[in-house]
């Protein structure tokens, strides 16, 4: 008899519409592969909803907070349904920018110099040389980003909007200007790395997800050096933190910057996007591995104690 799988999308973060066609997405694919699936939007009952479901595997399709925080990892782990991705405490590190960045320097891995402050200071004045980078300790998307110019003299103001629901604690950190490089690991193994090209200020919520927002390239046209270096560093990242199944990093590399460049770990996702277009799913592609295969694996990757 096929495994039920339960696939667990939507919540409450900012994060709810990219969560909802990631699990659509990958609910399509697990049933095209032959397992029973139940798609389930989570909200607060989930515990109730669990319970009564009783399914074989949690595939874990949310993004942003509750969903790759630790927390429904821990729920997962309390109930004892064998779930996808990272456990509770690699999830909570990589949510953590600032953790994460610590460890990855304790690994050996290049990392932008960063400062954390309120966002009343950001407010009030440069916290740091121009060009720099304001972006919430803990979401994801690009959501509450932003890029502060070397010509731009005025602090910015856009961290004090009454939208903002981030935090009011903020990672600040130098702006590495170049290419935006990205590699997915998948259990031990580094995927290919992805060149990320848009014509919008960065890789933005727009870029991410718009139609034609961006280019991804795989292979990424850079040297054989640099591409092997991506993929350890990819690897070195997802060790770091202790990750599991499924993970994906991005970095920035500036190859202006002397003769092999300046690469840096932006930060690892433990749940990254994975519609069909997906970034993780297209490198699975050129790996050799269908969407229906990489679901697959990850349904039987599945376990507690992560």
């Amino acid at each position: 008899m096929s495994k039920h799988v339960a696939v667990l999308m939507g919540g409450w973060s900012n994060e709810r519409p990219v969560s909802l066609a990631s699990g659509t997405a990958c609910a399509a694919a697990l049933v095209r592969a032959g397992y029973r699936v139940t798609e389930v939007d989570v909200g607060r009952d989930i515990a109730d909803v669990l319970t009564t479901l009783k399914p074989d595997v949690a595939f874990n399709a949310l993004h942003g907070t509750f969903g790759e925080s630790g927390m429904i990892q821990g729920l997962l782990e309390l109930l004892q349904i064998p779930y996808t991705h990272s456990g509770v405490l690699a999830s909570a590190l990589a949510m953590d920018k600032h953790q994460a960045k610590i460890m990855f320097k304790a690994a050996g891995i290049p990392v932008t110099d960063h400062v954390i402050v309120s966002r009343q200071d950001v407010a009030a004045g440069h916290v740091m040389d121009r060009p720099y980078v304001i972006k919430p300790i803990a979401d994801g998307s690009s959501f509450g980003v932003h890029i502060i110019s070397r010509e731009r003299n005025s602090p910015p103001q856009e961290v004090l909007d009454p939208s903002w629901n981030s935090g009011e604690m903020v990672m600040v950190e130098r702006y590495i200007p170049g290419r935006e490089l990205t590699c997915a690991v998948m259990g031990d193994v580094a995927l290919g790395v992805t060149e990320i090209v848009t014509d919008l200020d960065f890789y933005n919520y727009e870029a991410k997800y718009a139609k034609g927002g961006s280019v991804h390239i795989v292979p990424a046209q850079v040297k054989p050096k640099i591409y092997d270096k991506v993929q350890k560093m990819s690897l070195a990242a997802h060790a770091a933190l202790g990750c599991r199944g499924v993970t994906r990093a991005d970095f920035r590399y500036n190859d202006a910057a002397g003769e092999d460049g300046e690469l840096v770990c932006l930060e690892i996702n433990t749940q990254p996007g994975m519609t069909e277009t997906s970034l993780v799913p297209e490198q699975a592609l050129h790996a050799g591995h269908s969407f229906e295969e990489l679901v697959s694996w990850m349904v039987e990757d599945a376990s507690c104690n992560r």
